[in-house]
């Protein structure tokens, strides 16, 4: 196995209140309905339990499936960090934070997270399996982002 990893950053204003925002990002079922290429998170205390749905990364299928330990200092952010249940292995995991401010508009969102993956693939395959990690990550936020607007009823301040 080898470990993959890419990572993200993205910032917005969006018209909606932060606590509307954070609502939805604290409600595990509704963070899972709203991104793609997610089957299911639920809760476990203050762990979520996420189970991707099936991905292919060079011609390789994987349904990752990983724990993420969750901090909330509410009503400011958000951290996650890959927490797997002691003596259990994970082979993915995400590490991030949200970052919400309220300005003149409504929310600046921010949000930066890295996603790992470990893959039996040779290590020189990275550069090809970060392209492919890259282009869902973006097709995952980009999707996740339309979503949460349309769950706020919001738009995205320019």
């Amino acid at each position: 196995m080898t470990r993959f990893s890419a990572d993200t950053r993205a910032e917005a204003v969006v018209a909606a209140s932060r606590a509307d925002i954070w609502a939805a990002l604290t409600d595990p079922a509704l963070v899972g309905e709203m991104t793609p290429f997610v089957k299911s998170i639920r809760a476990d205390g203050d762990h979520w339990l996420w189970q991707m749905s099936g991905l292919k990364v060079l011609g390789i299928g994987i349904a990752p499936a990983f724990t993420e330990l969750m901090a909330f200092d509410e009503p400011e952010r958000i951290e996650f960090r890959h927490h797997p249940p002691e003596g259990t292995t994970e082979k993915s995991g995400v590490e991030g934070w949200y970052e919400l401010t309220e300005v003149d508009e409504g929310t600046r969102l921010v949000t930066s997270l890295e996603i790992t993956l470990d893959l039996p693939l040779p290590k020189a395959s990275g550069r090809a399996v970060k392209a492919t990690m890259n282009g869902v990550i973006a097709q995952m936020g980009e999707r996740f982002s339309k979503n949460l607007l349309a769950h706020l009823g919001a738009s995205e301040v320019a």
